[in-house]
């Protein structure tokens, strides 16, 4: 039984309520690809809970936001996590449209109609086109340049979920976003920094975009604890720098498991990796019965996504989980 831990990651009490409670240390979740390591200074921060947050604290964020994305602030709206900003876009935007598949399931979703597409197909769309980069799950990159040049000719728009881009910047296409690029870029802020509840995301598009986008969004959009925290966070290059090394550590490290284990590890986002199995929702029973949650997809049910593990000692785990077949 897989259906409740194929739409997303994260199903973690379904998962305790369905397999039981574990007695080797706790649940050990890598179903979601969120930064096992998160930013520490969310704890100690100091939220008024009694006034509306003020415009001004608004604009901060997103100057902040804009600094590390590598783009002016007048290009970048606050959304309260990246699955609205992709939903908000969808409907201002319209189709005709293509998504590349397999992705992220939002994508198919975002614009009535939309056909899926091969990767290798993505180059030749001419309507718009809708991608992850890096990709979910399978961890594809596209280099900057090849995305650049997706947008010469372009009849449509070009829709880039970079949800996982923080860990390379070299990847992303942020900066190219101008009033007459037909490029939209979306950004996750709890996937890096590990503190997805925070429920913040970006859009990064042309000004006459984040005009429409702030109407949509109306007074407010986020709360006050998610303002302090991202600006906060965006704002602490040490950490950033510091982590983007831990993670690609951390990832050679699975890595070695995976392999050693006889799998082939397939990606290379440092958030997790892609493995495929003969039965890989046998291999999901195994795993989680060993109260470690991993990613199933219902039409790739020979893939099986897996995140990194906080520590030594989770990655201890799954090495064993893995031999014991």
């Amino acid at each position: 039984m897989i259906g409740a831990w194929t739409d997303h990651g994260g199903a973690i009490e379904a998962a305790k309520r369905h397999f039981g409670a574990s007695d080797a240390g706790g649940w050990i979740d890598l179903s979601t690809g969120i930064n096992p390591h998160p930013w520490p200074g969310a704890a100690a921060m100091a939220v008024d809970w009694q006034r509306l947050p003020e415009p001004a604290a608004l604009a901060a964020l997103e100057t902040a936001a804009a600094r590390h994305f590598g783009i002016a602030a007048d290009h970048v709206c606050a959304v309260p996590g990246s699955e609205i900003g992709l939903r908000l876009i969808g409907a201002l935007i319209g189709g005709p449209a293509h998504h590349v598949a397999p992705a992220y399931r939002t994508h198919g979703e975002m614009i009535a109609g939309s056909s899926a597409i091969d990767g290798s197909a993505a180059r030749d769309a001419a309507d718009t086109l809708i991608l992850a980069n890096p990709n979910n799950p399978d961890g594809r990159i596209i280099d900057a340049d090849a995305m650049r040049a997706m947008l010469a000719g372009r009849a449509g728009w070009l829709l880039v979920d970079e949800a996982f881009a923080d860990a390379d910047p070299a990847l992303s296409v942020a900066g190219s976003v101008g009033d007459a690029q037909r490029l939209i870029v979306f950004r996750s802020f709890g996937k890096f920094f590990g503190l997805a509840g925070v429920r913040l995301g970006f859009v990064v598009a042309p000004r006459a975009v984040v005009a429409a986008l702030r109407d949509r969004l109306g007074a407010w959009p986020l709360s006050a604890a998610a303002i302090a925290i991202g600006a906060a966070a965006y704002a602490d290059d040490q950490w950033i720098a510091a982590m983007r090394q831990r993670l690609n550590k951390d990832a050679a490290a699975l890595d070695a498991v995976l392999t050693r284990r006889g799998f082939r590890p397939v990606g290379r986002c440092p958030l997790f990796r892609l493995i495929e199995a003969d039965d890989a929702s046998a291999l999901f029973d195994r795993l989680a019965r060993r109260a470690i949650l991993t990613r199933p997809f219902a039409d790739q049910p020979h893939r099986l996504r897996i995140g990194l593990p906080a520590d030594a000692a989770a990655l201890a785990r799954l090495d064993a989980a893995l031999a014991d077949g």
